[in-house]
C-alpha cells in the first residue's frame, strides 16, 4: 500500500494549500509551518465581538464567533476558495474538526437545538455537487450531536457573485434571496446559522429576517472565517 501510494505521489503530489510545498506523509491539507500560522481568532465574548458587533442595530442574534481571520490572499482566503471552487470537501471536514475541537473548550455550542448551513441555489448545486459549507456543517453535527436542518431555508434567487460588492450593494441584491419553509421544524428552537465568510454580513442578515418570521425563535451565528475591517 506504502508503494502505492508513493507512486500516486510521484505524478499527483500531496499539496499544501497555503505554501504549495509537498506536504509530509504526516501533515493534511497544510504544513506545520502554515497550520501554525493560521489567523485562528480568539473569541471568548460570544456576545459582544467583532463579529457580533458587525450585525448590532440590523438583527438580533443570541451570539456569535468565527475561527479564522479572512483577507485577500492569506491562507484562510486559499483555504475557503479550494473549498468553494474546487471540490475540496476534505478542507470543510478539516476545519470543522479542528474548531469543533476548539469549541469543546468553550460554553458556546450549549443550548443550540440544530444547524442551519446557509443554502446556496440549486443552479449553483448542479454547477458545483455540493454547498461548499456541508461538510463542516457535518463535523460540528458529528461532535456536539446536534441535528443540521437543511429544508427550513432555500435560496430561491441566484444572485451574482457578492465579492466585489459593498455592504449596502450585498444587502440589495439578496433581500429576498431566502425563504422560509417547513418553519413548524424550528419553532421554539434556539437554531444556529453557518456560513463560511461574513464580510459584510448582508447574506447572515437577509437569512435571519427570513428565519425570525418563525415564532419564538432564537439565532446564534458560527461562520469559517470572518473579514476584520480595518
Amino acid at each position: 500500500m506504502r508503494f502505492f501510494i508513493d507512486f500516486l505521489r510521484v505524478f499527483f503530489p500531496n499539496l499544501c494549500i497555503g505554501c504549495a510545498n509537498e506536504l509530509l506523509y504526516s501533515e493534511k491539507i497544510l504544513c506545520n509551518f502554515c497550520s501554525n500560522d493560521l489567523p485562528i481568532l480568539k473569541l471568548d465574548d460570544y456576545t459582544n465581538n467583532n463579529v457580533t458587533n458587525s450585525f448590532y442595530g440590523r438583527i438580533k442574534i443570541e451570539k456569535a464567533i468565527s475561527f479564522l481571520s479572512f483577507n485577500k490572499k492569506n491562507t484562510t482566503q486559499k483555504l475557503i476558495h479550494e473549498l468553494k471552487y474546487n471540490s475540496r470537501q476534505d478542507i470543510g471536514k478539516y476545519l470543522g474538526e479542528w474548531f469543533a475541537e476548539n469549541l469543546k473548550k468553550k460554553t458556546f455550542m450549549n443550548n443550540i437545538d440544530c444547524i442551519i448551513p446557509v443554502p446556496v441555489h440549486q443552479k449553483k448545486m448542479r454547477k458545483r455537487g455540493y454547498n461548499q459549507i456541508t461538510t463542516f456543517c457535518k463535523s460540528l453535527c458529528s461532535e456536539f450531536n446536534i441535528p443540521i436542518e437543511v429544508n427550513v431555508l432555500t435560496r430561491a434567487k441566484n444572485s451574482t457573485s457578492q465579492t466585489s460588492k459593498n455592504r449596502l450593494e450585498r444587502s440589495k441584491t439578496i433581500k429576498n434571496d431566502f425563504v422560509l419553509i417547513n418553519q413548524e421544524r424550528i419553532e421554539g428552537k434556539h437554531v444556529l446559522l453557518v456560513d463560511d465568510v461574513i464580510t459584510t454580513g448582508a447574506t447572515i442578515e437577509a437569512c435571519c429576517k427570513e428565519l425570525l418570521k418563525t415564532d419564538n425563535l432564537k439565532i446564534s451565528v458560527l461562520s469559517i472565517a470572518f473579514t476584520e475591517h480595518t
